[in-house]
């Protein structure tokens, strides 16, 4: 591949395309994500659902679920919104906000709960869009149909979980939908030209190396904007923490997570956005892996890792995205 055919981030020396370098191209300075926490419940978890997924504890990944529990109250999203943005001011004047509603299911509610709360996110004057985590059981037409008149007025990203292409995984996982549920509502978002991502795990047991490439080449022939990886870890309070400690779940090492990172995004299309490669913990709650106990350095750890299989192949992602594809 000549200079000239290369995509523009590989061009400035990365290997794949980097959520940061998105930013600074669509916003044009610098934009950062606060989280939000709306309260809202998850379908597979409330009373019609089956008990949740195995592996989650929705306070091991949300700090601003933690603080909503030290505080014993949730504050309103205008409120929410703007003590982050008034920290952040401190740092950084001149940065925008992207507010992103994490915790639990952000689109289970009563279309006219969900304007309100969107607009109110929206209405500080130093936010520039929103992004609204969900999954892919709990997109209605009303819903989407919402989300559709939102993306005229701002920047818009609704993130799906999915975690796997396999259904035998996404049962053993207690997700509560399947491969097709997904399917049917990226559908349904590309009709009404939402931008959207998908969260997946990678190193999942039970998957081998066949299905975890399976994963990958499925993913990119999506209508998808951006890949959030993650890996699977264990923390306290979920049904994966009695697994792992009876012996019945194996976690990937750090080298093999790594690998099965370059594995995917070189099958990906070249300006697919990568938004992150590790998930991202508690400590205080963190059982496994143990490469994880630190977060700020494990997340260097990952990237470095990861940059170093990528050269070792003397690769990057998409190499092998137009040769499957032929």
């Amino acid at each position: 591949m000549t200079m000239k055919e290369q995509p523009f981030w590989q061009q400035k020396g990365d290997l794949f395309y980097r959520l940061g370098l998105f930013y600074r191209q669509e916003f044009g300075g610098p934009v950062r994500k606060i989280c939000v926490d709306a309260g809202l419940p998850c379908p597979n978890v409330s009373p019609n659902g089956q008990g949740g997924c195995i592996f989650c504890n929705t306070v091991s990944f949300s700090q601003i679920r933690r603080n909503s529990l030290q505080k014993d109250v949730l504050q309103p999203i205008p409120r929410q919104v703007s003590e982050q943005i008034r920290h952040g001011k401190r740092h950084s004047p001149q940065t925008k906000y992207l507010v992103y509603f994490q915790p639990s299911t952000n689109t289970n509610a009563p279309v006219e709960r969900l304007r309100r709360l969107y607009e109110e996110a929206i209405s500080h004057p130093d936010v520039v869009g929103l992004i609204i985590g969900t999954r892919p059981d709990a997109v209605p037409d009303t819903v989407l149909d919402l989300l559709s008149d939102l993306a005229e007025k701002t920047w818009l990203m609704l993130e799906i979980g999915l975690q796997s292409v396999h259904n035998d995984t996404l049962r053993w996982l207690n997700r509560g939908h399947d491969y097709q549920t997904f399917l049917a509502a990226a559908e349904r978002i590309s009709l009404r030209n939402i931008r959207f991502g998908v969260h997946l795990i990678l190193g999942l047991p039970g998957e081998d190396q066949a299905e975890r490439i399976e994963t990958a080449v499925r993913i990119a022939g999506l209508p998808i904007h951006s890949v959030k990886l993650h890996h699977l870890y264990i923390c306290e309070n979920t049904k994966i923490a009695e697994y792992y400690r009876s012996g019945c779940v194996e976690l990937p090492s750090f080298a093999d997570y790594c690998r099965y990172v370059v594995d995917f995004l070189e099958r990906q299309p070249p300006m697919r956005v990568i938004d992150r490669i590790v998930s991202d913990t508690s400590d205080e709650t963190l059982i496994a892996p143990d490469w994880m106990k630190n977060r700020a350095i494990s997340k260097n750890r990952v990237i470095d890792a990861v940059t170093a299989e990528f050269r070792r192949r003397d690769s990057y992602q998409g190499k092998l995205f137009q040769r499957e594809k032929e």
